[in-house]
Order: structure tokens, then C-alpha cells, then sequence
């Protein structure tokens, strides 16, 4: 307590925690010298004992005030005025289940026909069929030929192709339908119908 002393600050208070605690507030806060701190069991200070020399606003002015945020540059963004994009989920093509992308198709020729074919069926080049490495049996395909803009549906009811790289096989029917006769095989948009 011998410390305080040279502040000028009076403590009516004991070495109990309450006033210890009470001291290090007041320091912290920085309360004027003049200023009389009360334990708990003390009479509650009266308007003539407590003089503060600065209002609570006065107490911040010795603060540095942080000079307003300057205006973005011409070509600097403000992110602050920006409203976010709305996204938006694409609707579902109709009669899309799912977009299989893109891949390389080519087609059975003339000597398969009249083989059986994996679900039992046998091979027909005339009709709108197809081989694929894992779709079901029966699924509708849609392949279209990016380079023309020309389509054809197909069923799938074999499995293949075996050569790398390649995604369906179609047959002759279908192939000639898309414009793939000509080049033996060819890049194509795939979706899986309903």
C-alpha cells in the first residue's frame, strides 16, 4: 500500500481480495488521483467525495482516430457493394435421367449379323440397338453426333466395346443415322433416357 501513496490516492478498504481487486480496477481504468475507492463494508461514496476531472466521452479523445476507408481505385472491386450471385440448379432436360458426356462410338459391321448377342437377342444391323460396357439391358440412349447436330436413339442389348478408348458400339443402322459410316467411329454426346 506504501506504493499508492506517491499517486495521491486514498483506499478505505482492507488487504482483503475485495479490495486488491478493487485497486487493480482502479488502475486499470485509470480513475483520477483524487478519486476514493470503497470495499464492499464502507459507506457508499457520497457526490462530494468522487470528483472526476473528464466525462466519459473525454476519457476517448486520447485515442487515435482511424482516418476514414479511401475509395476503391478505378479498377479495384468493392466488395462491400457487391450482391452475390443467385445460383441457379439447371433443370433436368426433359426425358433425361442422366448426361453420360462425351466419348467415342463406333459400329458393328455386316459379319455380326445373326450372332447372339449378351442379353440373348440376336444382332441385327437394321435396328436401333447398341453395345455398352455397363449400362442395363433395355436402357434408352441418346447419341448425338456434335459435328453434324444429328441424333439417334438407341437400346442398349450388348456388351462392349472392347478396344480402348472407345465408349458404344452402335449398330450399322444407327451409325448411319449420326454420319459415323464414313470414319468407322467418332466423337458423340451420350444422355440416358427415362
Amino acid at each position: 500500500m506504501n506504493r499508492l501513496k506517491p499517486i495521491g490516492m486514498k483506499l478505505k478498504a482492507s488487504h482483503s481480495a475485495l479490495g486488491v481487486s478493487a485497486l487493480v480496477a482502479a488502475l486499470v481504468v485509470g480513475l483520477p488521483a483524487n478519486a476514493t475507492l470503497f470495499a464492499q463494508d464502507a459507506a457508499p461514496p457520497t457526490s462530494a467525495a468522487v470528483e472526476y476531472s473528464t466525462t466519459f466521452e473525454e476519457s476517448f479523445q486520447k485515442f487515435e482516430v482511424l482516418p476514414p476507408a479511401p475509395e476503391p481505385a478505378d479498377h479495384a472491386v468493392d466488395i462491400t457493394r457487391i450482391d452475390p450471385p443467385i445460383e441457379v440448379t439447371p433443370k433436368p432436360e426433359a426425358g433425361v435421367r442422366r448426361n453420360l458426356g462425351s466419348g467415342v462410338a463406333s459400329y458393328y459391321g455386316k459379319r455380326f449379323a445373326g450372332r447372339q448377342t449378351a442379353n440373348g437377342e440376336r444382332f441385327n444391323p437394321r435396328h436401333m440397338t447398341a453395345a455398352h460396357k455397363t449400362l442395363p439391358f433395355g436402357s434408352k440412349v441418346r447419341v448425338t453426333n456434335p459435328r453434324n447436330g444429328k441424333v439417334v436413339i438407341v437400346r442398349i442389348n450388348d456388351r462392349g466395346p472392347y478396344i480402348r478408348g472407345r465408349h458404344i458400339d452402335l449398330s450399322r443402322a444407327a451409325a448411319e443415322k449420326i454420319g459415323l459410316i464414313q470414319r468407322g467411329h467418332g466423337k458423340v454426346e451420350m444422355a440416358l433416357l427415362h
